[in-house]
């Protein structure tokens, strides 16, 4: 037997017994008011939330945004509110890098870790998502689930090709406990939650 075969024989014979997977079907954490829970922990990691009864609101409330009044170059995916960008004719994705803010739909938020499920569907350059300085996202609020096994029962994986859990700005930290807010992605992230 030679050396290697010798390796891999001792390998395979140390090899630790299988576990059988988890029981996945819950109970799950549930939230008396879903809502609330996910505005109490959007906060907790840096976001903010605002409740708005429609989305005609959201104009007088973005207008309130410090992040909103001094931008530049807004982009708006949400009827009623202006938009200095058409997305559909930006050809060049690179052409987003100076979006200083997007307001833009997500699918569902979960109150459990306060994501938002967001897609490409209707999103021509989803990198939008990632390269302006800040993020608005607007989520009905009876879209809100309670934590993400719910998530993921919702989630469509035969639709866009392109979906992901946003939740709060970016963040990134070293070793060294230096903590950058905005370095891989938006500043802030403002999530309206419409309630009718």
């Amino acid at each position: 037997m030679t050396s290697r075969a010798e390796i891999l024989d001792a390998v395979r014979r140390h090899l630790p017994q299988s576990s059988p997977l988890p029981d996945l079907t819950g109970p799950w954490i549930t939230y008396p008011d879903p809502a609330a829970q996910f505005a109490a922990v959007l906060e907790m990691i840096g976001g903010r939330c605002v409740r708005v009864a429609n989305e005609a609101e959201l104009p007088a409330q973005l207008a309130q945004l410090p992040e909103f009044q001094s931008s530049q170059r807004t982009l708006s995916l949400v009827p009623g509110v202006a938009s200095h960008v058409d997305l559909e004719a930006v050809a060049d994705p690179h052409d987003l890098e100076d979006i200083d803010f997007a307001i833009l739909r997500g699918e569902f938020a979960v109150a459990e870790n306060a994501a938002v499920w967001v897609t490409d569907a209707g999103v021509r350059h989803r990198v939008v998502y990632f390269l302006c300085q800040h993020l608005a996202l607007v989520v009905p609020a009876d879209r809100i689930v309670n934590n993400l096994a719910e998530g993921y029962r919702r989630i469509g994986f035969g639709g866009p090709g392109f979906g992901a859990f946003i939740a709060g700005p970016s963040k990134t930290a070293d070793i060294e406990q230096s903590l950058v807010i905005g370095a891989h992605g938006p500043k802030s992230l403002t999530v309206f939650l419409v309630e009718g």
